[in-house]
C-alpha cells in the first residue's frame, strides 16, 4: 500500500519511519510512504502558502492553490483513485475497525493541515473524508498521520515479532472489542508486589479465563461503553461475568 503525505514539515516523519518495530513495514515498502510539500508549488520568492482569513480573526489560513497543485502532482504520480484524507477535529473518530480497513487497502493521500486550518474551498472540492484522533486540537496533522501510519504498519504481516501479537490488542475482535488485560513479567516479586498466582500455574485454560475476566473488569471500569457495544453485538463470551463487573 502507499500513503502520500502532503505536509509542510516532512522532516517530522524521519525518526518515526526509521526506528522501532514498525520500521520493518516502511523499509520493506509494505507501507510505502512518500511526501509532497505544498511550498514547492507556491509562488513568489517566499513560497507563501498561507494568508490572513477573510472577515478578520487570529492566525493564518492555508491557501487553496498550493494545496491543490500539490494534490494534482500526487494524483499524477499515483495514477489511481486514492481517497484524499484530511485530519480535522470535525472528522470521524479513528477506531480499530477503521485501522483494520486501512491496513488492507491500497492506501490514501493524507493532507496535514497547519495554522488555523485550510481554505474551505479546497476541503469542499478535494477532500473525500476527514478523520479525528479525538476531542482535542493539534498544531498540525502530522502527528495524526503518524498515528494512522503506525496503527496500519503494525498490522502488516511480519512486522511484529509475534504474528499473533496484534490479535490480542485492545479493541481487537479477538477480545470482543474490549480492552486488553493486565500483563506481568519477571521478577515474580517487585517492590513487594507479586504476579497473580494463576499466571504462574501453567494451567492455560485457567489463564485464559483469568485474562478474559480481567479484560471485562478493565473495560467495565474504564470504558463501559465498549462493554455495552459488545453486549448489543452479541460478542461477549461470558455475559453473566460482564454483567457482574458492570455492577461493581
Amino acid at each position: 500500500m502507499r500513503f502520500d503525505i502532503v505536509t509542510l514539515f516532512p522532516e517530522l516523519f524521519a525518526p518515526f519511519l526509521s526506528v522501532g518495530v514498525t520500521r520493518r513495514a516502511f523499509e520493506s515498502k509494505q507501507v510505502d510512504v512518500r511526501f509532497t510539500n505544498p511550498r514547492d508549488f507556491a509562488n513568489g520568492n517566499y513560497r507563501r502558502v498561507d494568508d490572513r482569513p477573510f472577515g478578520g480573526g487570529p492566525g493564518m489560513v492555508m491557501m487553496a492553490q498550493p494545496l491543490v497543485e500539490a494534490l494534482e502532482h500526487v494524483r499524477g504520480v499515483r495514477d489511481d483513485a486514492a481517497p484524499v484524507i484530511l485530519f480535522s477535529p470535525i472528522g470521524e473518530r479513528l477506531t480499530h475497525p477503521a485501522v483494520q480497513a486501512w491496513s488492507g487497502s491500497a492506501g490514501a493521500i493524507l493532507i496535514c493541515g497547519r495554522y488555523e486550518g485550510l481554505d474551505q474551498r479546497f476541503i469542499d472540492s478535494q477532500v473525500d473524508r476527514q478523520i479525528s484522533l479525538g476531542d482535542f486540537v493539534l498544531s498540525g496533522g502530522e502527528i495524526a498521520a503518524i498515528a494512522l501510519l503506525d496503527a496500519v504498519a503494525r498490522l502488516q504481516p511480519g512486522v511484529l515479532g509475534d504474528s499473533n501479537s496484534h490479535q490480542f490488542d485492545s479493541f481487537n475482535p479477538t477480545l470482543d472489542g474490549l480492552l486488553d488485560c493486565p500483563h506481568y513479567t519477571r521478577p515474580e516479586v517487585w517492590r513487594g508486589m507479586t504476579v497473580p498466582e494463576v499466571l504462574l500455574s501453567g494451567n492455560h485454560a485457567r489463564i485464559e479465563q483469568w485474562r478474559h475476566a480481567q479484560s471485562l473488569q478493565t473495560t467495565a471500569a474504564h470504558r463501559p461503553d465498549l462493554l455495552d457495544a459488545a453486549r448489543i453485538a452479541g460478542n461477549l463470551h461470558v455475559t453473566d461475568e460482564a454483567d457482574a463487573f458492570s455492577k461493581d
